[in-house]
């Protein structure tokens, strides 16, 4: 047997002295009845001769209706913390993942010291990593200076081709803005009604820092729903040149700025520090690519793991719900009490006998003859 709720928690256990000190004062209370009626009884007169006017002595009713008051009111509070008997095992499935990828498409992305290039390595291995986790269900953001969303779904084909027809040359605004890419994430989860009983993890593939939000607070946010965030940090502090991609998808060239000069992409140590703290707050990882490699697949890894082993079928007691029993007895009990007067019911006094005579025959008329 347990209770569904703990009755060694704080606010069981002001329940539980709130109801015992109702019920003390309650038995307090008829206690100092009789202490004052016996007191009463004899400031009128003998006590003997009072007790011998006295119609009916009610103290054994009393005390027998407060005893059925005192034992529904414990039943009931019984019933109130939810009794359970265990009646076998029971199979409890695997709980479901939730993943929503988060992914840079800002135009570093075109750096090439990932073969072919960082965004399209990120795009195939964020691919193989939909098709290794069968069982789970998968979100898409891509972002640059604004987020664009796909929902939770259980194809992961059509998240692997969300990502792939786009390119960072396609984003409407420039930028990294890595705050409000978390916080679309947040709300595609928040807006499923099935995520808040899955485990959520939110996966963030960037090469640069926000410069425009917190991400860290969206981070903070996230950790008190729960949800955890594993970063990849593509690209380190050496400055790498990005590639002009023509609108085919061709590389023309190096980007230059304004001034000539050839743009490169380098992470900045305060830059590491805020996706670190991302990763941190929420108890994340914080995984920096290599050279050659997004890091992505060191990912996939740990939630294949979690999937395999912390998120695995397992037996447990299945108990049933028998607070109806207490309550029941309670209620019985509580109509018991209102049933039993305190005072017999008066005799109706019997009604008086009445004596019926009979009436003496009626004498006819003679009728006279006409003579």
């Amino acid at each position: 047997m347990r209770f569904f709720y703990d009755l060694t928690s704080l606010p069981w256990l002001l329940v539980a002295i709130a109801c015992g000190g109702l019920v003390a004062l309650f038995a307090a209370s008829l206690v100092l009845a009789s202490l004052k009626r016996t007191r009463a009884a004899r400031l009128f007169g003998d006590e003997k001769l009072v007790q011998n006017l006295e119609t009916f002595d009610a103290a054994g009713r009393r005390a027998f209706k407060a005893v059925l008051l005192v034992v529904a009111l414990v039943l009931a509070f019984l019933a109130l913390a939810r009794p359970q008997w265990g009646r076998g095992t029971k199979l409890i499935p695997a709980t479901n993942l939730d993943v929503v990828v988060v992914l840079d498409f800002s135009k570093s992305m075109y750096a090439r010291d990932v073969a072919p290039n960082r965004i399209a390595r990120a795009k195939a291995e964020i691919a193989r990593l939909v098709r290794e986790l069968p069982g789970a269900r998968f979100g898409a953001v891509a972002f640059a200076g604004e987020p664009m969303a796909f929902p939770l779904t259980s194809d992961g084909a059509a998240i692997a081709q969300f990502f792939r027809q786009l390119e960072p040359n396609d984003m409407p605004v420039g930028g990294t803005a890595i705050a409000r890419a978390l916080e679309k994430a947040r709300e595609l989860l928040a807006r499923d009604p099935r995520s808040k009983d899955h485990v959520r993890v939110i996966v963030l593939v960037t090469d640069g820092e926000d410069l425009e939000g917190d991400p860290v607070t969206v981070a903070r946010n996230a950790a008190a729903e729960k949800t955890r965030i594993d970063v990849v940090q593509i690209g380190g502090r050496a400055p790498e040149p990005i590639p002009e991609v023509s609108p085919e998808g061709k590389v023309v060239g190096l980007r230059r700025g304004d001034d000539g000069k050839v743009l490169t992409t380098e992470l900045t140590a305060a830059g590491e520090a805020q996706l670190a703290d991302i990763a941190k707050t929420t108890g994340g990882a914080i995984i920096r690519a290599e050279k050659g490699a997004t890091g992505i697949d060191d990912v996939a890894r740990e939630l294949r793991r979690m999937m395999r082993e912390d998120l695995a079928e397992r037996v447990e007691t299945a108990f049933d719900e028998e607070y109806g029993w207490p309550l029941g007895i309670a209620l019985v009990l509580l109509f018991v009490e209102a049933m039993v007067p305190e005072a017999p019911l008066p005799k109706r006094p019997a009604a008086p006998s009445v004596a019926v005579t009979a009436a003496p025959p009626r004498r006819r008329r003679a009728r006279s003859e006409a003579a």
